[in-house]
């Protein structure tokens, strides 16, 4: 069998790993085989936590036009079946940054659209 000799690919690839681990705490940012573990980890959370992210930002939309809402005597459920039912097409995030940002186009909106 032949030698091989790899000069310094395996040096960058380790030096590679160990630059993206930076900042973690004990050997995972020091020993290339633990930071490489960490790393790895760390790449499925993100990819993970991006998906995660997009259902948690709407579960708080929801609470806030919930909580909106119910100052007016009205369900979240209710709210949104007569935004359908009259042809109002918002998004919950634009409709939670009303709610908070100005209270008055929001009440507006609220006596809008009939049941």
């Amino acid at each position: 069998m032949t030698r091989v000799k790899r000069g310094n690919v395996a040096r960058k690839r380790r030096k590679k790993v160990l630059e993206m681990t930076q900042g973690f705490r004990g050997s995972s940012s020091t020993l290339f085989r633990t930071s490489n573990q960490q790393n790895m980890k760390a790449l499925r959370y993100s990819y993970r936590d991006r998906n995660k992210k997009k259902r948690e930002f709407r579960s708080i939309w929801i609470a806030r036009m919930n909580a909106a809402v119910r100052m007016h005597g009205m369900s979240y459920s209710k709210f949104i079946h007569g935004l359908k039912k009259s042809n109002m097409f918002l998004n919950r995030k634009m409709l939670a940054q009303l709610a908070i940002r100005d209270q008055e186009a929001f009440q507006q909106l609220l006596q809008s659209f009939v049941f």
